[in-house]
């Protein structure tokens, strides 16, 4: 078991809910990721997503596809979102995923990324725009190296794919809770509690839901019902929004902490 199954083993024996933030590298520069991810961890995240920007993210909406293009205007190559990686290692305990698109994976090379993201301390990745059977080599390769694939299930997914995603996921299974692109949304989607069942049905695999979470409050809501929250929009548009440098970095920590905070000592 890798860094991610050992935290999400530990906070449900404990009867607390995982809180994944997102950031995109870069955004608005590599410096400022370099700040804000020890920031997001003092703060209560118990992973942290690190987005690699892409010039077409088609599963993005508005305010991440912006995020990618402030990223990528300040050199968030994914070599360098690598180098940051193994920059910040040392100084943190939590796993490390990296979230992004496909190409710039696979143009860097199966083997070649998964080694690459084995040394700089990389726990994981998510990729939402290639399902497991399509490149068969890469997650070959990343198993090889140690690194954790975590899939995607959606409200969509039928009950056999369901299981082999389930079967076939490291750390947790990423469930997408609505149809459509990254964004906050004002409510939850209402068969939540009914998709997330079809999932415990066919698994006991930990799940973290995202996709459209932006408050506390939804956060204490989906806790109720699974292992993990993942925050995304909601978190880089308060980043955008910080008038310096030092905001951004102190309004995200923040917000972390609100997030954080419903999601702990949660029994059942």
């Amino acid at each position: 078991m890798g860094r991610i199954g050992e935290r999400m083993a530990a906070l449900r024996a404990r009867g607390e809910r995982a809180l994944v933030p997102y950031v995109t590298a870069g955004d608005p520069d590599l410096g400022v990721t370099e700040a804000l991810l020890p920031a997001l961890e003092a703060a209560g995240a118990d992973l942290l997503e690190i987005g690699v920007p892409f010039s077409d993210p088609v599963a993005d909406g508005p305010t991440i596809q912006r995020a990618s293009e402030r990223g990528l205007r300040a050199g968030a190559t994914l070599r360098r979102v690598l180098g940051l990686v193994k920059t910040l290692r040392p100084r943190l305990s939590i796993p490390l995923l990296l979230m992004g698109h496909a190409n710039p994976f696979l143009a860097m090379g199966e083997r070649e990324f998964a080694e690459a993201a084995r040394e700089a301390g990389v726990d994981g990745v998510i990729i939402p725009d290639l399902p497991p059977e399509e490149e068969p080599d890469f997650f070959a390769a990343l198993e090889a190296c140690g690194i954790d694939a975590v899939l995607l299930a959606a409200p969509t997914t039928r009950e056999e794919r369901l299981a082999m995603l389930a079967r076939r996921t490291r750390g947790f299974l990423y469930y997408v809770s609505l149809t459509g692109v990254t964004g906050a949304r004002s409510a939850l989607p209402p068969h939540l509690a009914e998709n997330l069942a079809r999932i415990r049905r066919v698994s006991d695999v930990p799940v973290c839901v995202g996709f459209g979470v932006a408050t506390p409050d939804q956060a204490a809501r989906i806790g109720e019902l699974a292992d993990g929250v993942v925050v995304g929009s909601a978190l880089v548009a308060r980043i955008a929004a910080a008038g310096s440098r030092e905001q951004a970095v102190s309004d995200a920590a923040e917000f972390v902490a609100a997030l954080k905070a419903p999601l702990r000592g949660r029994r059942g």
